[in-house]
């Protein structure tokens, strides 16, 4: 009893050491082992997938001949690219660049890196929509904002609604990921109606239970008719996992950027809308602030 007491509290390498004690002659040839298996998480009142493996694969002849087309085109830009310089601009445009636009939304196909969601996937109220702005050259996020939880037994809170890019793949659909490691702050030109929103970028992470980290901040925008261009530095992003402040803050790593989302959920139900021109980087030489929140040494 002891000895399985010691080994149920040890972890998971003391075990493996254990496990080879007890399979030599002379000993029990009962293990125990507390091997735990990472779940990805699951949205409350979210229905399981019971599907087998096999049954999630889908297959389609002319999905696939498209697939092959596009990346085709993606291994002739990839060669051509690296002739001319990185993302195929000249060197010296590259190095002396103070702003670099990432997203603008000049036609219906700049609609589709987008990814809009709302509490409608859970069973909530709210509704979200996607469409151009005037002249087809801006971006407008409008729709309805209702906080009343859904009648499942398990969501508490509900109420938000969620504009964000989609992951960018290369060749191979291998991820790629913007590098911002030149440039220390971010830039928008945004015509809100008074909300506060909230900007979330998704840096790429090493292990699968990393996957819901995000460094986030506020967009507050003063409503009415005219546009304001707005500068947030990254050093002012704090660090969050699945909805929640860390207690631990580290600073953001601005070499692999995955996405950047927008989202609402000030719990002011009704209309809401958010016109955006352009999403951009730049390098604010004015701003010397590495990062914003203390870091503190726990044990």
């Amino acid at each position: 009893m002891a000895m399985s007491r010691a080994i149920l509290q040890a972890p998971t390498g003391v075990c493996v050491l254990f496990r080879r004690q007890l399979l030599q002659p002379g000993h029990c040839s009962v293990v125990l082992s507390t091997r735990t298996v990472y779940q990805k998480y699951r949205r409350p009142g979210q229905a399981p997938d019971k599907r087998r493996p096999w049954e999630r694969f889908q297959f389609d002849y002319d999905k696939g001949k498209e697939s092959v087309k596009t990346q085709l085109q993606l291994l002739k830009d990839y060669f051509t690219a690296r002739w001319i310089g990185p993302e195929g601009r000249p060197l010296r445009e590259h190095l002396f660049e103070q702003t670099s636009v990432q997203w603008v939304f000049r036609g219906p196909k700049s609609l589709d890196e987008w990814l809009v969601t709302s509490d409608k996937e859970i069973g909530g109220r709210s509704e979200a929509y996607l469409k151009l702005g005037k002249n087809n050259t801006t971006c407008l996020v409008y729709g309805t904002l209702c906080s009343v939880p859904p009648r499942d037994g398990q969501t508490r809170y509900s109420g938000y609604c969620t504009l964000r890019s989609k992951q960018i793949l290369g060749l191979f659909n291998k991820k790629k990921h913007f590098d911002w490691s030149h440039f220390n702050s971010l830039h928008l030109r945004v015509r809100g109606d008074g909300r506060p929103w909230m900007i979330s970028l998704a840096p790429d992470t090493y292990f699968s239970h990393n996957a819901d980290d995000l460094y986030c901040y506020f967009l507050y925008t003063r409503g009415g008719p005219y546009w304001q261009d707005v500068k947030i530095p990254f050093s002012k992003f704090f660090f969050s996992s699945r909805g929640r402040i860390q207690d631990g803050q580290y600073p953001l790593w601005l070499d692999k950027i995955n996405t950047i989302g927008f989202s609402l959920a000030d719990a002011a139900d009704g209309p809401f809308q958010l016109e955006i021109d352009f999403i951009a980087v730049c390098n604010d030489r004015s701003h010397t602030e590495e990062f914003a929140y203390e870091m503190y040494l726990t044990n």
